[in-house]
């Protein structure tokens, strides 16, 4: 199924019944009094997450959420029925905003369990017996329901994931997602192999796991709009930790490996602030086509050039080399920070 990550739909609460004039006839009671029903409410629009879905590809062909009206009131005091609520499902991780000034509707959060009203149906209208009094024996008068709110909403889902994987094309992020859990993205020698975030889980122990979002490369101009990159830097808000995973050794056409380290830097900063000081990691990958002694130099200057101050891994993802170490260390960082 293809991932779809953004969406636009249009919602719309049915618009509260009307109440009616009317008055009690019957054979013994010709002045009868004012009898006249309220209407129903209109039927309102909810938003509920679901665990069991991961994409909104739902939202392809179904963009309208359409509540209906109440019923009219009717005589003998019979109230109009009122209007089913309509139930959107999304998956968890969703904001819904505003689609003309991008204003927060719901963040649908990991813990969301309960419906949250997006779209309040109309008030019913009032019957003419609402306004029998002791001066005005035979009222004619009612009023109509009001109308249900409506809205153009843009839909967002933002992967909920532990560890966001962050680099270049090509940087072997795929790769160690294949390695280090049962996700399988694709994977080739080109730019942009991966289109749309992958998740894997991966398991360290029984019962000790974490989630690992492998995100679209980045590319010098990501935060302006350029490649693909700022589809999915959005993806990296929910995560608790990022892995920056650097090409030791890129091919003679790509840029050095400090220097594309540091234009991923400027991205994430030039994006969001908050990101860039997000925990970090340093990933070196694809020690395997270095031997020791290159391995030692290339790998240290990659450090000493960016002035890394943070924890550093080598590691071949192809090969798994390293790959167990840097699992049970991030496993341990984010037991450690959920008992903050």
């Amino acid at each position: 199924m293809k991932f779809i990550d953004e969406a636009n739909i249009f919602v719309r609460a049915g618009d509260g019944g009307a109440g009616i004039v009317s008055f009690r006839r019957e054979k013994y009671i010709p002045m009868g009094g004012p009898d006249g029903g309220d209407g129903g409410d209109g039927g309102s629009v909810y938003v509920i997450g679901s665990s069991d879905l991961n994409t909104l590809s739902d939202f392809r062909h179904t963009r309208r959420f359409v509540a209906k009206n109440g019923k009219r009131g009717q005589s003998k005091n019979c109230t109009g029925a009122r209007a089913e609520d309509v139930v959107i499902t999304v998956p968890l991780g969703t904001i819904i905003t505003t689609l003309e000034h991008g204003e927060l509707i719901v963040d649908v959060a990991d813990n969301q369990s309960d419906p949250v009203l997006i779209a309040r149906g109309g008030f019913h209208g009032l019957g003419n017996t609402r306004y029998k009094s002791s001066t005005n024996r035979a009222p004619r008068q009612c009023t109509p329901g009001s109308a249900g709110e409506q809205f153009d909403l843009k839909l967002e889902l933002k992967v909920i994931a532990d560890v966001g994987l962050l680099g270049m094309p090509n940087a072997g992020k795929s790769t160690f997602i294949r390695s280090v859990s049962a996700a399988r993205p694709r994977v080739a020698d080109y730019p942009f192999t991966t289109l749309h975030p992958n998740l894997g889980v991966v398991s360290v122990a029984p019962h000790r796991s974490f989630v690992v979002a492998d995100i679209p490369g980045l590319i010098e101009g990501a935060a302006d709009g350029v490649g693909l990159g700022i589809q999915f830097l959005k993806h990296l808000y929910r995560t608790r930790l990022l892995l920056h995973i650097i090409d030791v050794l890129p091919a003679e056409s790509d840029q050095p490996p400090v220097e594309s380290a540091r234009k991923i830097l400027h991205e994430l900063k030039k994006y969001d602030e908050s990101l860039h000081q997000k925990p970090r990691w340093l990933v070196l990958n694809k020690i395997d086509l270095l031997n020791q002694d290159e391995q030692s130099e290339i790998c240290e200057a990659i450090v000493d050039g960016l002035k890394w101050k943070g924890p550093v891994y080598r590691i071949s993802a192809l090969n798994k080399e390293g790959v167990k170490l840097i699992c049970h260390d991030i496993m341990k960082y984010l037991e450690a920070d959920e008992s903050l």
